[in-house]
């Protein structure tokens, strides 16, 4: 989830002080910033607390790069199967509704077209459908943008911008067979946020609204608890559409229509935003949108120092929409690998697996890098593949620590 959603002079403003500077008092900086409604993101440089929609987090296991965009800490998910929901990330595209919109949550209310029976219902009529429960990685599409060396524009994340949480909600599927079925024609579900857009704006320019495949109907989720407890705003609640092995992006938090399309939505977002593209190349509905995420795997433990002996490496690996087969772990930066052991139950395709190599280590210096494997034989590559917003990285090299052992 990143800032390619907002019209580029926008996401600058929001992520260069000089350029909020410059602009300051003129008419662009006040359009620009007319879609942060009345405040705009707060940078983590001004932030002495935790903003007010997030204020019930762990401040200490996460690093603050802005008002919207909060990272886990790399040793803060240790070897955890399901991240704490105080300690998930937070990555907004627009601000985050008022609170008063999970107050009733059942009386919030979605639309559905595209199936043979279109209406409204609520998240209280959804509730009496049906009920389902997965666990899954919710992972930004930018995540790992920090090791790309051309700059990448949008947060910097390092490994944090992703989570393994536990979701549960409605399938979509049994809502849309309530509903009659597809009317026809339909190649996409095209979900759309609730979030208020501000008079006088293009909606299209700045809301939330995905597309992804119908064929992933099976899988997709209209969910209303995190990590069993009612969704709160910073994750999107009272009801988010959730879409196990696909990026967060796709996961359209506040969902307040739910559409069975022939074509893809029309909004900046899914037209040009999110797409993976040589760096310096504008974005297009042409390239690949940031769908399935890829596999994937980093070292949690340790992570600067440790002391001689018997040692514990741990670390979390993803497989995206397929189940991890295997990590293996380097102590000399690829030289030489060792197969680790995968901790805890198997949570499914969607989750992820901790694992942990117990090896013994000597005095001196350490580059412990991991590489995960899937049960389709996919394995993570040595390098990135440089795109030009620094999107789904999970070469191994950039992602490995430098650990002193005395």
């Amino acid at each position: 989830m990143t800032t390619s959603t907002m019209p580029t002079e926008i996401t600058e403003i929001l992520e260069n002080p000089a350029r909020r500077l410059l602009l300051k008092g003129s008419a662009g900086a006040v359009a620009a910033l007319g879609i942060m409604s009345l405040t705009p993101f707060v940078r983590a440089e001004e932030l002495s607390s935790l903003p007010g929609y997030a204020s019930w987090k762990r401040k200490q296991d996460l690093i603050l790069h802005s008002e919207a965009t909060m990272e886990t800490r790399r040793n803060a998910i240790r070897s955890g199967i399901v991240t704490p929901s105080e300690t998930l990330f937070v990555r907004n595209n627009l601000p985050a509704p008022d609170a008063s919109i999970v107050a009733d949550p059942d009386a919030w209310e979605v639309r559905f077209e595209g199936v043979n029976d279109p209406r409204t219902l609520t998240l209280g009529e959804l509730k009496k459908i049906d009920v389902q429960t997965v666990a899954s990685v919710l992972q930004c599409s930018g995540n790992g943008r920090a090791f790309f060396p051309h700059g990448a524009s949008g947060t910097q994340w390092s490994v944090g911008a992703a989570g393994c949480v536990v979701w549960t909600g409605v399938p979509l599927k049994a809502v849309i067979d309530t509903l009659g079925g597809p009317s026809g024609g339909a190649k996409f579900i095209t979900g759309t946020g609730g979030e208020e857009i501000p008079d006088g704006l293009d909606a299209k320019e700045v809301m939330v609204e995905r597309s992804v495949p119908l064929e992933v109907m099976e899988r997709v989720l209209l969910a209303w608890e995190l990590n069993d407890d009612p969704i709160p705003i910073a994750h999107g609640g009272p009801l988010r559409m959730v879409v196990p092995g696909f990026y967060g992006v796709n996961n359209v938090k506040y969902v307040k229509y739910v559409a069975l399309t022939e074509n893809e939505s029309n909004a900046k977002i899914q037209v040009s935003g999110y797409r993976v593209r040589d760096v310096g190349v504008s974005g297009a509905p042409d390239q690949p949108s940031m769908w399935e995420m890829n596999i994937k795997s980093w070292i949690t433990l340790p992570l600067d120092t440790t002391e001689q002996g018997r040692n514990m490496l741990y670390g979390v690996a993803l497989g995206g929409t397929r189940t991890v087969d295997k990590v293996e772990v380097s102590v000399d930066d690829g030289e030489t690998w060792q197969e680790a052991e995968l901790l805890g139950p198997d949570l499914g395709p969607y989750a992820w697996r901790p694992f942990v190599l117990a090896t013994e280590l000597s005095p001196g210096e350490y580059r412990i890098v991991s590489r995960a494997t899937d049960v389709e034989g996919n394995s993570q590559p040595e390098a990135r593949m440089d795109n030009e917003r620094g999107y789904g990285h999970n070469g191994w090299r950039d992602h490995g620590v430098t650990v002193t052992v005395s």
